[in-house]
């Protein structure tokens, strides 16, 4: 953006609204028993409801509607007692039916509320209006064949839950920050494994800029399909300096869809933006409506587990970590849930037990680009190599070692420390006994540091470390060596 678009920027408010879809991670699909499993041949996972052949009726998925109400109690939104499946009409190639099942005046989950850290230490809260239960529409292929285009009905009838906010974010940060939080929610839940390279995680950018200090939205278009979180960042940002522009301008913002292209980073007209009118809603005829008892919303509530939010103002005020460190552990279930293992094994070591989760442990998981429920090191087994490392049995270069042989599937922690003779000397005269060794080495170097060169320290401390084999305690060590040169 260049100074003018800058200074004009200043005049303007960005208003964004995310539509979230979030792929249920159901066995089988919403309304038939066909599979959901990613990379099927395709239409091998199409049944006869998901082709719409005459005489099929739809039967919903118990546990989409489970999932659903999870993720309506984790934003503490109101779970709709009886919710209506309605038809939304269109045509496109790859919807068979000519309709898609959807919800609409009366969704699963009504409005609720999601907490949003943005990267600037703010936080702001996103209102959400709903979120609904819906089939996905099956898969146009445009580069398989010749000048052709195939249509793959595996994914038509695929679960979704669209998660609508309301437009009360105002840049492309906090509209990320929302997505990312929203993102680690159902996958904290369980409810969709948020692989936005399959398209289980994606959603549709509600853009509009006005005047700022006004109330009235301007006119909003929407960047259809983003599923990566640079991509959704960029069109965002792209849009609103497309609309400013136009409006500064003397132009008129077209109610309209748009696809991003990342290869130009911009967006580009797909459609005009049809209305709620156009999609000719009514109750599906075939589908009764879809009724929760208390009991079952009270089921899903009790097993809740306790969600990031509340995770990470433990880990800040009840462990003392800092909000990095928290914010990093909190990002992914599995990841909190090691780290608190690991913490149970070694209990009031919350910042050593972070470190390693997020340093030497993560950095082994991203080399060998794996998940941490995969890592060769389980909680149980790393552990017991930072009690050694607390206790001071051996030392933190010495841990690294250790860690990396049993990475390399060399045994446990003590196994290792054991057969290769690592434990530290911390016996005093031991460690005495090499001191002098070596100050009687360089009786120079002892001159120079008794007549203040006290650089030399690190020298001494070096110099023993080699005689110990590393092995010295490093504490007891700098201790000792100050005694010595001192007397």
């Amino acid at each position: 953006m260049n100074a003018v678009m800058k200074t004009a920027a200043q005049s303007w408010q960005a208003v964004i609204g995310l539509e979230i879809h979030a792929q249920l991670s159901t066995a089988s699909k919403l309304f038939s028993g066909a599979s959901t499993a990613y990379g099927a041949e395709p239409n091998t996972q199409a049944s006869l409801v998901d082709c719409a052949l005459p005489g099929t009726l739809p039967v919903p998925n118990r546990e989409a509607v489970r999932k659903a109400i999870q993720f309506g109690l984790a934003i503490d939104a109101t779970i709709a007692r009886q919710s209506v499946f309605a038809r939304k009409n269109y045509f496109y190639p790859d919807l068979p039916k000519g309709y898609q099942i959807s919800q609409y005046e009366l969704p699963v989950v009504g409005e609720g509320r999601l907490r949003v850290r943005v990267d600037d230490g703010r936080v702001i809260e996103v209102l959400i209006q709903r979120a609904h239960l819906e089939e996905d529409a099956g898969k146009s292929v445009h580069d398989a064949f010749h000048a052709e285009t195939g249509v793959d009905l595996n994914r038509a009838g695929t679960p979704l839950l669209e998660i609508v906010s309301a437009p009360v974010m105002h840049s492309a940060a906090e509209a990320v920050a929302y997505m990312r939080t929203v993102h680690t929610l159902v996958r904290w839940l369980g409810i969709c494994d948020g692989n936005m390279q399959e398209g289980s995680f994606r959603c549709d950018c509600n853009v509009s800029v006005r005047r700022s200090g006004t109330e009235k939205l301007g006119t909003r278009t929407e960047i259809k399909n983003v599923n990566s979180f640079r991509f959704v960042e960029k069109a965002i940002e792209y849009e609103i300096e497309r609309q400013i522009r136009a409006l500064e301008n003397g132009e008129t913002i077209v109610q309209e869809t748009r696809l991003y292209d990342p290869t130009r980073h911009q967006t580009r007209t797909m459609r005009s933006k049809e209305s709620a009118d156009d999609y000719r809603y009514f109750p599906d005829p075939d589908l009764p409506p879809l009724t929760i008892a208390e009991s079952d919303i009270e089921r899903e509530r009790a097993a809740l587990p306790e969600l990031p939010q509340a995770r990470r103002t433990r880990y800040v005020e009840a462990l003392g970590l800092p909000d990095a460190d928290a914010d990093q552990l909190c990002a992914d279930r599995a990841t909190a849930d090691y780290f608190e293992a690991v913490l149970a094994a070694v209990p009031g070591q919350a910042k050593l037990c972070a470190n390693w989760v997020l340093g030497e442990l993560a950095a082994r998981l991203n080399e060998a680009q794996i998940d941490i429920t995969a890592a060769p090191v389980g909680a149980d087994a790393l552990a017991p190599l930072l009690a050694r490392l607390r206790e001071g049995s051996i030392s933190g270069k010495i841990a690294k070692d250790v860690f990396a042989a049993m990475w390399n599937g060399e045994g446990s922690a003590d196994a290792i420390i054991d057969a290769r003779g690592l434990k530290q000397i911390s016996d005093t005269g031991a460690l005495a006994a090499a001191i002098d060794a070596v100050l009687a080495e360089y009786p120079s170097q002892v001159a120079d540091y008794r007549g203040g060169n006290d650089k030399l320290l690190q020298f001494f401390v070096g110099q023993t470390m080699k005689r110990t084999k590393g092995q010295a305690n490093p504490q007891q060590l700098n201790e000792l060596l100050k005694q010595k040169l001192a007397s």
